[in-house]
């Protein structure tokens, strides 16, 4: 791929030389410290569209679930809110067994902490969110070690993994100019192999940033299967590997019938997006009051040496998108346009819970939730700037789970 991408001023070789000289390697140590290598999700929460297709029986379809013992105890010990030496002291730390029992608000909280909570709980139930978030409180929710469990091709496909991208695309996605799609599988032979979208022809520019991160997240998991693809099924040493072949069926351009590379550019737009998210947020995570906490007060303090640096360069990139051109229009229909593509994208979320195999539910999960809270941030700006420096934010705030989910979606 070369040249420039549609809807914004970027090349996609500025993007090639910044992501691999600057940003890769230091997101790659940024995954695996311990505040961003466990996610607390729910695997287990029912499919709320149509009845399940049953889970995929593969064996490398399961996940391992962490082992309590495992799990640092300042990532444990309470409320999802609690990152910040604000919301944690010592005395919380020996009465870690304790926290695990007393529920959303710990009775060892002072007074300020407690309202902190009670602020981010009512902001959490406000319009912002674009992502459906798992109740950490749920017994079904529980730790996965992300390094232990990688995303890759475990054999989950056919009819109930179309499915699920198919209700994507035909039910939650604004249409574009005619798309390239393949078979349906469980349609009667005789149909047509391809069938298309409409035209891109009066769509505007936040419906053609829609499209383009929902095929941007679906060739980044599509290129994530061909290369770490099962090449070598046996039980006693399954071998994981590149497949060219599948990579060529899913991108090439006379297979995919010239729709392979947009898919990929969609890939860079995905990027961009999500690099402009990290660069906005950063005066969040600059502030003294917020910890990466996980009781390890070294590991904590280089984890956020690390981020910080992160964000330094992506402020350094100078190509970056510009969410201001969005909803820009009349200010009620910029803001019910606004509304509708936060309940499209929210929809998403929620047929993630469809997917039957539970290591790619995992990772489908995750980075939706990365490019939610990706799109969360890209709306708050205001919020953002006027965040206080010594205490909790009471307008903007982001979870754990959103954190994790931002950094690992935005390192695949």
């Amino acid at each position: 791929l070369t040249g420039v991408l549609d809807d914004c001023l970027c090349d996609i070789e500025s993007i090639d030389d910044f992501n691999t000289f600057k940003i890769f390697p230091k997101i790659q140590k940024l995954q695996e410290r311990d505040y961003f290598r466990y996610y607390k999700v729910n695997l287990k929460r029912p499919c709320p569209f149509w009845a399940d297709d049953g889970h995929c029986s593969i064996k490398d379809c399961h996940v391992e679930p962490c082992p309590e013992s495992k799990i640092p105890v300042g990532i444990k010990a309470g409320s999802s809110n609690k990152y910040s030496k604000v919301a944690n002291n010592s005395k919380e730390l020996e009465d870690c067994e304790q926290a695990n029992k007393l529920g959303a608000v710990n009775s060892t909280l002072s007074n300020q902490s407690k309202e902190a909570f009670i602020d981010w709980a009512r902001y959490d139930d406000s319009q912002d969110h674009f992502c459906e978030l798992d109740d950490e409180r749920s017994p079904d929710a529980q730790y996965v070690d992300l390094l232990l469990n990688p995303e890759r091709y475990t054999g989950y496909k056919g009819p109930s993994a179309w499915r699920v991208w198919n209700s994507i695309y035909e039910e939650n996605c604004f249409k574009p100019r005619s798309v390239y799609r393949p078979l349906n599988p469980l349609a009667p032979s005789r149909v047509g192999a391809l069938f298309f979208f409409f035209s891109w022809t009066g769509l505007c520019l936040e419906k053609r940033v829609f499209y383009k991160l929902i095929s941007g997240l679906h060739a980044s998991i599509n290129l994530h299967l061909c290369a770490n693809y099962l090449l070598e099924e046996t039980w006693v040493k399954p071998g994981w590997g590149p497949n060219v072949k599948e990579f060529t069926r899913r991108f090439d351009p006379v297979e995919t019938k010239g729709e392979g590379p947009r898919r990929l550019k969609n890939l860079y737009f995905l990027y961009l997006i999500e690099l402009r998210a990290l660069s906005k947020v950063a005066p969040y995570f600059e502030r003294s009051v917020v910890d990466l906490y996980t009781g390890n007060g070294h590991e904590d303090a280089e984890s956020k040496a690390l981020l910080l640096d992160i964000f330094r360069d992506t402020k350094s990139f100078h190509m970056h998108f510009d969410e201001k051109s969005m909803f820009a229009g009349d200010k009620k229909g910029a803001k019910s346009l606004k509304e509708e593509f936060r309940l499209h994208f929210k929809n998403i979320s929620r047929i993630m819970d469809c997917v039957g195999c539970d290591k790619c539910r995992l990772w489908g999960k995750l980075q939706t939730q990365g490019l939610g809270t990706a799109l969360k941030i890209l709306f708050s700006e205001k919020e953002i700037q006027s965040l206080p420096e010594n205490s909790p934010s009471k307008g903007f705030q982001l979870t754990r789970q959103e954190i994790v989910a931002l950094v690992n979606a935005f390192g695949r």
